[in-house]
């Protein structure tokens, strides 16, 4: 059987109650017993005494001879009524002269035995016990000498009570003790079963929650009363629902979109591929339909290389290697490669003149992002336009912008272009090639770097991308591995350095 977190809690803090009650309870009886010991003991050593000091007197006023127990019988008597306890008078030599006991003395039949007696003619002597065999079930005794005023010592008095009464007082004490654990414990047990309840009902509604996850069902929350640590829980449990339904939503939408944008191709590919089999396409527009479906598979090449690339992004497997680099020559290399594009377009270039700009990344990914910026830029810029690059150096990041003249980008489409899959109206009528996952890559390379990425635009004026990259810094005192690098790559070779000279 399968016992619930509720009945595991409640069991064990019950168990903890239970147990904590029965050892007060043993504390209890054993400070009780002591008391009532220690109690009897000093009871009947004061009614001892008091029997003792009348007994010195009588001996004292009968000429040390006797004691005249008319006379401190009745005191005796009285101090036995006043404790309810047995006194009685013994000699030296431990026969009783007298006793408080009515009827038949059981004293009068025996003798205190010597160490009994040896023990209380030079002190005080304390029992618990049967006195010698003289009872037969456990008295507390208490025996003190009867000393006269010169000393000589003419027998002692003795005090006994049945031990029984204990049991009797500790009895007393469990039945109160019992009637009064009996109610803490229903107090607790009540209390501690609602407690319990409470406190298990916010993972009781994660389990639901997980419940409705498992269906697919994301909308569902845990309700947050508290900030202890199931407070805290609940509204970790909470986020972690809001970034699955979010997960959930990217994951179908990037399904979604893989399937639209594998979808188009692939219906070109097999209805030109099947024109020409069944020879619906005539023979001389074979070329031009092959060359179709050759761009079209090329265009389902750089979608799954795309989509490789961001999938190895997000699993964490694209590791940088960073260097210490000259960012605006990587720039430069760049624009050489969109020549052609810029002379058809006759596009102006502005910003290829600055100085080096050093930067700490990995060039292979960061050549990726000036890329493919260089690239959508160049898609959208108009005839005869302007294409902006410029830096600005901090002390940590370097900020870089590529701007391009143009229709720009329209004011509700600029929150989504870093989204995955997503092209705007305008783009997919002008970028035939393009998957939508350009940008996507480009934030993500550049968050990876610590860096942010941004977009500014004007509808028709320009667009504006600029990105934040680690600038490598120099240390005043002791040169890095930074440093170095920027020596290595600053300083001139010798050779030209002699040549120059000349």
């Amino acid at each position: 059987m399968r016992k619930s977190l509720f009945y595991k809690y409640f069991t064990i803090c019950a168990s903890i109650v239970l147990l904590s009650i029965i050892v007060l309870g043993l504390v209890l009886l054993g400070f009780s017993t002591q008391y009532f010991r220690t109690e009897s003991y000093k009871r009947l050593g004061r009614n001892v005494q008091l029997a003792v000091h009348v007994t010195e007197q009588n001996f004292e006023e009968n000429n040390r001879w006797y004691v005249d127990a008319s006379v401190v019988s009745p005191n005796f008597q009285i101090l036995d009524n006043a404790i309810d306890a047995t006194l009685f008078l013994v000699d030296t030599n431990g026969k009783t002269l007298l006793c408080t006991e009515p009827g038949r003395c059981v004293h009068s039949t025996y003798l205190v035995g010597e160490e009994i007696m040896d023990q209380v003619l030079h002190g005080e002597y304390r029992e618990q016990g049967r006195l010698d065999g003289m009872y037969d079930s456990q008295y507390y005794t208490v025996g003190r000498p009867v000393v006269l005023d010169d000393g000589l010592v003419v027998g002692a008095v003795f005090a006994s009570t049945p031990a029984s009464d204990l049991y009797q007082f500790l009895g007393e004490m469990l039945r109160m003790f019992a009637a009064s654990a009996l109610t803490v414990l229903i107090v607790c047990f009540i209390g501690l079963y609602f407690a319990t309840a409470e406190m298990v009902k916010p993972l009781n509604n994660m389990v639901k929650a997980t419940k409705s996850f498992a269906n697919g069902d994301f909308a569902v929350r845990v309700p947050v009363e508290s900030s202890d640590e199931i407070g805290q829980l609940a509204t970790a449990f909470n986020n972690m629902a809001a970034s699955l339904a979010t997960q959930e939503t990217a994951s179908r939408s990037f399904v979604a979109n893989v399937s639209h944008e594998l979808k188009t191709p692939m219906t070109v590919i097999s209805g030109f591929v099947d024109g020409i089999l069944d020879h619906t396409i005539p023979p001389e527009k074979h070329d031009y339909y092959l060359g179709i479906v050759s761009q079209e598979v090329k265009r389902l090449s750089r979608l799954v290389m795309a989509m490789l690339n961001v999938a190895k992004i997000e699993a964490g497997e694209t590791q940088l290697h960073p260097v210490v680099f000259d960012l605006n020559q990587k720039v430069c290399e760049t624009i050489f490669n969109f020549e052609k594009q810029l002379e058809e377009k006759q596009v102006q270039v502005e910003g290829l003149d600055s100085d080096r700009i050093m930067v700490d990344a990995d060039p292979d990914l960061i050549h990726q992002v000036v890329y493919n910026l260089i690239e959508n830029a160049i898609k959208f810029i108009n005839v005869g336009g302007t294409l902006s690059i410029t830096y600005q150096v901090e002390e940590d990041m370097t900020y870089v912008g590529i701007k391009n003249t143009g229709e720009g980008i329209a004011k509700d489409d600029l929150p989504r272009v870093f989204d995955r899959f997503y092209k705007t109206d305008r783009s997919r009528s002008l970028d035939k090639k393009g998957v939508g996952l350009g940008l996507y890559i480009v934030k993500t390379v550049v968050n990876l770097h610590g860096g942010e990425i941004i977009v500014r635009s004007v509808e028709g004026e320009y667009c504006e991308f600029i990105f934040t990259i680690p600038t490598a810094v120099v240390k005043n005192k002791g040169k890095n591995r930074r440093a170095e690098a920027i020596d290595a790559i600053v300083a001139p070779e010798p050779e030209e350095d002699a040549k120059n000279q000349e």
